[in-house]
């Protein structure tokens, strides 16, 4: 026990949020690596025309995630948030090698990896709930609201990463490039096993488990000033106590009540805007949007992926220096104003002048690569953190971290097949208008959160509750 606690006590918090960031390089790792991969995989199995099957297999991992964040939210309560990130990372390893090792047996081989995807994404949405979550327990309260920018930034870094081995493998064999940029997504989940194994559990946790002892125990390893031990346990079992009291008076019912509607619709609807805006579609498939528009193999055309990849590290700085300087309004209609109109503009241009340079729309999508990473990739968990009120929060996060995995899934699923039978700058269009709708939507429905106590964010849902009460028709 003495060596337990000894190791425990070397243990700092910059390594502790190190890895914690790393689950979200992970994460992003294995969004971006079938950008690379799908090109050589199409090839080797001649999936060319197969637009239906390329939408399941990218999208696969999404549609596991759905059920994954669920999932692992619920195990974390119960075996704790450490365990159940190991477990993660043990799932994310075992299904990464199965997806490179995928067999070859005509059509069956494309089920198998759908499969295989799928269980993969019960990992990926398992990591994304709980590293954060871990992170923020284990974090001091004034940086914890720095902890979202930097999460972001952790995961385009984790998919420029994947663009880069993506373009370092591009010359290997067609059947052994594919398969061992699946693969190495092995490699960081590894890392991340043996990092957390060092780490100690969540004190919220323990807590919760009554283990003050212990959980005092691990706050002396990353907090200096006894007295703030003290203050920080008290504080967990305070917010404890509510959220049991809160639990116990609230259903799923309660979300959609007068008072909480509002806030409820607004949390959920940005969350579910920012995936069907369709920046999956290029974060998927820009070397085959690249390919559709120049006629170039999409195998060639892997540096574009790192181009966008440097645009999202970038973009996520620039949120970080940002982020306080704004309106979380603000900040989402510029940049879903100007997102959409970089999806409709190659259209009407197309329209106006069809002998367009057909790199025209790869310009456009660049400019919303770079204002989507500065406003709604970071902004729409920001938002989603703050306008929740306590009694419903647990639901309500749930909620929406449901819509934006489906809306990643659908968008996933769909673009092949959307651009198979429309033209690419249609498939734009129409994302550009979902845009614009979810401007309006923010113009309308969403309160401002900045610089808002909880206590005030609630108190605009309840006076909205109040007044939709007393003018029905409304």
């Amino acid at each position: 026990m003495n060596v337990m606690a000894k190791a425990e006590k070397k243990i700092s918090s910059a390594f502790i949020y190190f890895f914690g960031s790393f689950g979200g390089i992970l994460f992003g790792y294995d969004i971006g690596v079938m950008t690379g991969a799908l090109p050589f995989l199409q090839a080797d199995w001649h999936l060319e025309n197969a637009a239906s099957l390329v939408g399941w297999i990218t999208s696969a991992v999404m549609f596991g995630a759905i059920f994954g964040g669920a999932l692992a939210g619920q195990l974390s309560d119960k075996f704790g948030r450490r365990k159940m990130i190991l477990m993660s990372a043990i799932v994310f390893m075992v299904f990464s090698v199965l997806s490179g090792v995928s067999p070859d047996m005509g059509e069956a081989s494309a089920y198998y990896l759908i499969i295989v995807r799928m269980l993969l994404g019960l990992a990926v949405g398992a990591a994304s709930a709980l590293v954060p979550a871990y992170m923020s327990e284990m974090a001091p309260a004034k940086a914890r609201g720095r902890l979202s920018g930097l999460n972001q930034t952790m995961i385009v870094s984790g998919m420029l990463l994947s663009y880069v081995v993506d373009f370092l493998l591009k010359d290997l064999p067609g059947e052994w490039a594919w398969r061992l940029m699946l693969g190495l997504a092995a490699v960081p989940a590894l890392i991340l096993f043996l990092g957390v194994l060092r780490l100690p559990e969540s004190p919220r946790f323990l807590l919760r488990k009554g283990d003050e002892a212990q959980a005092r125990k691990v706050l002396s390893y990353i907090r200096k000033n006894p007295a703030d031990i003290d203050q920080e346990l008290a504080s967990i079992k305070e917010t404890a106590k509510e959220e049991r009291q809160a639990n116990q008076k609230t259903s799923w019912s309660t979300l959609f009540s007068g008072k909480y509607r509002y806030l409820v619709i607004a949390g959920v609807g940005v969350a579910a805007f920012q995936q069907f805006q369709g920046a999956n579609a290029i974060f998927y498939y820009i070397p085959l949007i690249v390919q559709k528009a120049t006629g170039q193999a999409a195998s060639s055309n892997l540096m574009w992926p790192i181009v966008q990849g440097i645009i999202l590290v970038i973009g996520s700085l620039v949120y970080m220096w940002i982020a306080d300087k704004f309106n979380r309004r603000t900040l989402l209609m510029v940049g879903g104003a100007v997102m959409g109109l970089s999806f409709i503009l190659p259209a009407v241009i197309n329209w106006m002048m069809p002998n367009m340079n057909p790199m025209t729309i790869v310009v456009f999508l660049c400019i919303y690569v770079a204002f989507y990473s500065f406003t709604w990739a970071p902004l729409t968990w920001v938002l989603v953190g703050e306008i929740f009120p306590l009694a419903i929060r647990g639901r309500a996060s749930g909620l929406a971290s449901s819509f934006n995995w489906i809306g990643s899934w659908l968008v996933g699923l769909i673009f092949p097949i959307m651009t198979a039978s429309m033209p690419q700058e249609a498939v734009f269009a129409i994302f550009g208008i979902i845009c614009i709708l979810g401007v309006i939507f923010v113009k309308t429905c969403v309160p401002e959160t900045r610089g808002h106590t909880l206590e005030e964010i609630e108190e605009q849902g309840t006076n909205r509750g109040r007044v939709k009460a007393s003018n029905p028709e409304n």
